[in-house]
């Protein structure tokens, strides 16, 4: 008889997640579709014009996404842009899409207050703050309003930078990664506290290590395989993985091919208990994360007939 050694174990469900009344749980792996009102994404095919972004809505819907992200600035370096393009770039897609898919959860990428109150006024259900806090009053927009919130992690970056050399002390007898994974639930534990204090639904405040932010490729590769940990916290956790330069960089490959690389990533994360995961390709992680949900023992295979007639 072989003994079982642990394999047949399966990790600890994530939190759950709810957001405007609705509770995503295990059974439900949520996917996040990026559309960006952005010229220089670094993703050349998910940067859309006005007709171009209310299409890529309406596609992602389509194609089995619960939320859609919606953001107005490239996160790393590029051309300035004030808080008042960067409202007239997001807040009438959000006024849009709340209008044309009203069963669709909307977030808006910012890390501005103005914008989120803004967005807020247009029926926005989620503030995805990227840049960790950078603006405090962020959190306050999402607890006046009745919003989730991202809490995230940059190791200290100022927005639109990107990182150089960045180190992280290792803990004391352990791996010497898991000083990037200690200054990550640091910094995200203080942020969700902080939400849930001024009032925030605990399961509407989501916890991302924020990959490749303040990082680099051994951080982001260590903060995938660390994912158990962040789930461990209580709180539903997001994983912002799509063709990220971690990615590319594990296989040296451009951001285009980067797909199989990204589903891979995404499959041992979400067999691990995350339970957001913020995407380019929709259906493709749609799939994806069914896939994993049912062989995790999370949800029943859609059809079970081989064997049976």
């Amino acid at each position: 008889m072989v003994e079982d050694a642990g394999l047949t174990g399966v990790p600890a469900r994530g939190a759950d997640l709810r957001l405007r009344g609705r509770t995503f749980g295990a059974d439900h792996p949520v996917v996040m579709a990026v559309v960006n009102r952005t010229p220089d994404s670094f993703y050349a095919a998910a940067r859309f014009d006005d007709a171009g972004a209310d299409a890529a809505v309406a596609r992602a819907l389509e194609q089995g996404a619960d939320i859609v992200d919606l953001g107005g600035v490239r996160a790393g370096r590029g051309p300035a842009v004030d808080v008042e393009e960067e409202i007239a770039r997001v807040v009438p897609l959000v006024e849009r899409v709340r209008r044309r898919h009203p069963e669709l959860l909307v977030s808006v990428d910012t890390w501005r207050a103005p914008v989120a109150r803004a967005a807020a006024d247009a029926g926005v259900d989620l503030i995805n703050d990227t840049w960790a806090g950078h603006d405090p009053e962020l959190v306050e927009v999402a607890a006046e309003r009745g919003l989730g919130i991202v809490c995230s992690h940059t190791g200290g970056a100022q927005p639109r930078t990107d990182p150089f050399r960045v180190t992280y002390p290792p803990t004391e007898g352990g791996d010497p990664l898991d000083g990037v994974l200690d200054d990550v639930l640091t910094t995200v534990l203080a942020g969700a506290r902080r939400a849930v204090d001024l009032g925030v639904d605990p399961a509407g405040v989501l916890i991302d290590p924020t990959h490749d932010f303040g990082k680099t490729t051994w951080h982001s590769l260590h903060l995938v395989r660390r994912a158990p940990a962040l789930v461990a916290s209580g709180f539903p956790v997001l994983m912002a993985l799509s063709r990220k330069d971690f990615v590319g960089e594990a296989l040296d490959l451009g951001v285009d091919e980067r797909l199989e690389g990204t589903l891979a990533a995404t499959a041992v994360a979400a067999w691990l208990g995350a339970r957001v995961f913020r995407v380019h390709d929709v259906q493709a992680t749609r799939r994806v994360l069914d896939m994993v949900a049912v062989l995790r023992g999370d949800r029943a295979p859609a059809r079970a007939v081989r064997g049976l007639i």
